[in-house]
């Protein structure tokens, strides 16, 4: 990927200091304006190239599309639940998070949180003057043999496995992603949802909020588990059903609850707040001064390291340019987009491109199948207007348009080419190319090979016709700013 160009960025959050040092000591102009509403927001964003944020600003769609110069949202800490991300891929905006940032400090808190339900520390710690009478109530238990069930077996789930098999706990868990043989050499034992809920003393989820993950401790899961069970949410509000939450306590299904999250936040509804057998925390998983220093040192040198075109680190929406940061992937990106470009001048149709199919050949373009694709759409598309498609965009772009993307690679060929095939209005329009010397160069066009590779640079006006030296003297006779190239074709009938 070549280097993205980014100038100003607008921090509108408290942000460890570290951050603007390290951004300023590369040469982009920091601006700190914390405390904004939305409105403040969308008037001041047009001004910048990328906008930091912790959870507080809401980074909308009214606050994306107000945006025009923005190419980065960083987010210093886990989760992007404050950003509207199908907004940003739309307009071809990075948005990134720092995924390790605060993962001992939310494995820490809920640790504690497991800690202090197992002893009942929320109960006694106001009632001391009676204990003794009624000690009977503020009975704890070990947590020694007890079994802990891990939902999201990432980067926190696994550090709070090692800290709880130190008190003696036998940990299972759950993760639709992680191998099981991974997990296992963290000493979690991997088995199904409805394996794991009958199982647990104490349930602690670790999982982004998303569709499938929204209210998964229900009515429903609460009535497979071990009557009594314990539960913490460190993650996202949301996870566990609060209104089934409640319901179990009331009824015993549930022991005791550990929340740093909800879903309202300040939650206005009291009642798990000041419920006895719930500890809450208003989100503190990421409020340590390490944390804190970690996330803001992270997303700072991530995005000095995109802008230096090194790596890409974080990305949350722009996966397919995780393998562009090679001289060679650059070259192989611009003959995708030439590519598209020519084949969208050999047709004068007004109608959208119904199909386009890639195929990359060669064992070299394996695995860049994922840039090609969208590097040729970016040719396709780009009409020069202002809103130009880019690498991050350009397959939601083609999806909203009606055009259905294909691609494939074929293996076992020494020489690396592209072959882009696209089809409009019955008819189809198909293009080789391939890259020598750094330079991408043109094969073939609808069929037609040319005896010399076109170099796929500069304007080029393509003249189909017989082979003639009448008609290339009489073309090549007549002053013109473009490069023409006559091709014999090859396949006539």
């Amino acid at each position: 990927m070549a280097p993205i160009s980014i100038k100003r960025i607008l921090i509108s959050e408290s942000v460890d200091s570290c951050c603007m040092k390290i951004l300023q000591e590369n040469g982009i102009q920091v601006i700190e304006k914390p405390n904004m509403n939305k409105d403040d927001l969308i008037a001041e964003i047009k001004d910048y190239d990328g906008l930091v944020v912790r959870s507080a600003t809401k980074v909308t769609a009214d606050v994306i599309n107000a945006a025009s110069n923005l190419k980065v949202i960083g987010r210093a800490g886990t989760g992007v639940d404050n950003v509207d991300v199908d907004a940003s891929t739309k307009k071809g905006i990075i948005v990134m998070n720092t995924p390790s940032g605060n993962t001992i400090s939310a494995a820490e808190l809920t640790c504690t949180l497991l800690m202090s339900l197992s002893s009942c520390l929320h109960l006694s710690s106001e009632t001391w003057l009676i204990v003794v009478l009624i000690i009977w109530q503020f009975m704890g238990a070990e947590m020694y043999g007890k079994i802990l069930g891990i939902v999201g077996l990432g980067r926190i789930g696994k550090e709070v496995a090692s800290r709880m098999q130190s008190f003696g706990m036998k940990t299972i868990g759950y993760d639709p992603i992680t191998p099981p043989e991974v997990t296992a050499s963290w000493g979690v034992e991997q088995m199904s949802l409805e394996e794991l809920w009958p199982r647990c003393d104490y349930i602690t989820v670790h999982t982004p909020l998303m569709p499938s993950t929204t209210g998964l401790l229900n009515d429903a899961t609460f009535a497979k588990c071990k009557k009594g069970v314990k539960v913490v949410n460190c993650a996202r509000g949301g996870i566990i059903d609060e209104a089934a939450l409640l319901r179990a306590l009331e009824s015993g299904q549930c022991g005791g609850a550990g929340l740093d999250v909800f879903v309202e936040e300040p939650p206005k509804d009291r009642v798990l707040v000041n419920h006895p057998n719930v500890i809450t925390c208003p989100h503190l998983g990421a409020s340590t001064k390490e944390a804190q220093a970690r996330c803001g040192q992270d997303i700072a040198l991530q995005i000095v390291d995109m802008v230096k075109g090194k790596c890409l680190v974080g990305a949350v929406n722009a996966q397919v340019l995780a393998s562009t940061f090679s001289p060679e992937s650059h070259q192989w990106i611009r003959l995708g987009e030439a590519i598209g470009a020519v084949l969208k001048s050999c047709t004068t149709s007004k109608q959208p491109f119904n199909q386009v199919q890639i195929t990359t050949q060669g064992d070299s373009l394996k695995a860049s199948s994922s840039y090609m694709t969208s590097a040729v759409i970016v040719g396709l598309l780009t009409d020069g207007s202002k809103s130009r498609p880019n690498l991050v965009n350009a397959l939601s772009l083609a999806k909203e348009s009606g055009i259905t993307v294909t691609r494939n690679h074929s293996e076992g060929l020494t020489e690396s080419a592209c072959v882009v095939e696209i089809s409009v209005n019955g008819s189809c329009y198909r293009a080789t190319g391939s890259v020598q010397g750094g330079v991408p160069i043109l094969l073939e066009l609808n069929r037609s090979v040319f005896r010399q590779p076109v170099s796929l640079t500069g304007n080029l006006l393509f003249f189909k016709a017989a082979s003639s030296p009448l008609l290339l003297s009489s073309l090549t006779g007549k002053k013109s700013l473009f490069h023409i190239i006559v091709s014999k074709v090859t396949n006539q009938g």
